[in-house]
């Protein structure tokens, strides 16, 4: 539910002949909620769920540490703290050391990860990168397990390309030719060399063409997670945790203009001027009417293009590229269900781990996960 919303509620509610108790007449839980990287655009649904005050209303006073993956699986396996945002793969790896981290809610629902090429290359398919030179930031990481995991499914290995380490510096190496192709996360490098491209800045490139992972393989990505002792001993305190962040997440999906400016308190130089942040305020409201309406997904997928032509009249691809990645993310986030994970996608992670080497025997992926705290999962 939105400020906006929310407003409306409160309203009604004092005009009611009685009082209703919410979590917050009582006191707060003080939850820290472990994040990776920086202050992301990407993490907005977090942020709304704080600023929408869903996680109050569950009864959580949340504050964000972001922290390295591994830092965040060794503090949430020993239940130094209680929920996180880690990648499938690194759940896998944790529970074969017997740490006994356990997957909640799925994030992303599309593997974030992709090949990107030049369009006016002769690179098709997956199959015609066999001897092409091929970028990837490093040999670790999502990046790495799903090229891996691309390759395999099109009877391909690392060694019928020649791959080359080159950072996470794929805007610059693809728009000097450096590379063939590169490996990227999706919502993200390919914006930036589309618009490199867009002001001639990109070489002889004048716009790409991607391979997405989630187009070959359902691998598990980013999610939200807890551990085993604390769904044992506390299994309505997830439930409610969980449902916070379910209800964050979607008011991004359903409005991403008033998340870019929940993000505004969060995130560090997010482009914003007083003209875009006046026509994202009026963008957000006119999304709250139109939500009203109780438009179906496929309508409000349709309102968010929409939302972005009407700035893009106005605003430069530079003033809104952290919009798009936004746009892009929300893609990947987005799903009939929000937050399910299947075991068939457990088992194609796994089975990239172990093709990788990086992973000596299966686990029981059937502990590694539960739906069970996923709002209106049914079996």
């Amino acid at each position: 539910m939105s400020r906006i919303a929310k407003l409306l509620l409160l309203v009604a509610v004092l005009l009611l002949p009685f009082s209703i108790t919410t979590a917050q007449d009582d006191e707060l839980v003080d939850q820290t909620f472990l994040l990776t990287f920086i202050p992301n655009i990407q993490f907005s649904p977090t942020y709304a769920a704080i600023a929408n005050g869903h996680f109050a209303e569950a009864g959580f006073n949340v504050t964000i540490e972001h922290l390295d993956e591994p830092v965040v699986v060794d503090l949430i396996a020993s239940n130094q703290r209680q929920f996180g945002i880690v990648s499938g793969e690194q759940v896998i790896m944790a529970r074969s050391g017997g740490r006994p981290i356990v997957y909640l809610y799925e994030w992303f629902q599309q593997y974030p990860v992709g090949v990107v090429i030049p369009e006016n290359s002769d690179i098709e398919t997956v199959a015609d990168l066999a001897g092409r030179n091929v970028g990837i930031p490093g040999r670790f990481g999502a990046s790495y397990s799903g090229l891996t995991a691309l390759l395999a499914t099109n009877g391909l290995t690392e060694q019928d390309i020649d791959l080359e380490e080159i950072g996470f510096f794929a805007p610059d190496v693809v728009c000097v030719g450096g590379v063939e192709a590169s490996v990227v996360y999706l919502n993200n490098e390919p914006l930036q060399i589309e618009q490199r491209a867009e002001q001639g800045e990109c070489g002889d490139v004048t716009g790409v063409r991607v391979l997405p992972v989630a187009a070959e393989v359902d691998l598990v990505s980013n999610g939200l997670v807890t551990n085993e002792e604390t769904i044992a001993n506390q299994p309505e305190m997830v439930a409610a945790f969980v449902a916070a962040y379910h209800q964050g997440l979607q008011d991004v999906i359903n409005n991403p203009a008033e998340a870019y400016l929940i993000s505004l308190d969060y995130v560090d130089n997010l482009p914003i001027s007083d003209e875009l942040q006046a026509a994202l305020e009026a963008e957000a409201a006119a999304q709250e009417e139109f939500l009203a309406t109780n438009p179906d997904r496929e309508a409000i997928a349709e309102s968010r293009q929409a939302m972005y032509d009407r700035l893009h009249e106005q605003f430069s691809s530079e003033e809104l590229i952290q919009l798009q990645v936004l746009l892009k993310s929300i893609e990947l986030w987005d799903a009939e269900q929000l937050g399910v994970t299947e075991l068939a996608s457990w088992e194609a992670a796994q089975n990239t781990l172990l093709e990788m080497g990086f992973l000596n025997e299966p686990i029981d992926l059937e502990a590694a996960f539960t739906n069970e705290f996923v709002p209106g999962f049914e079996e």
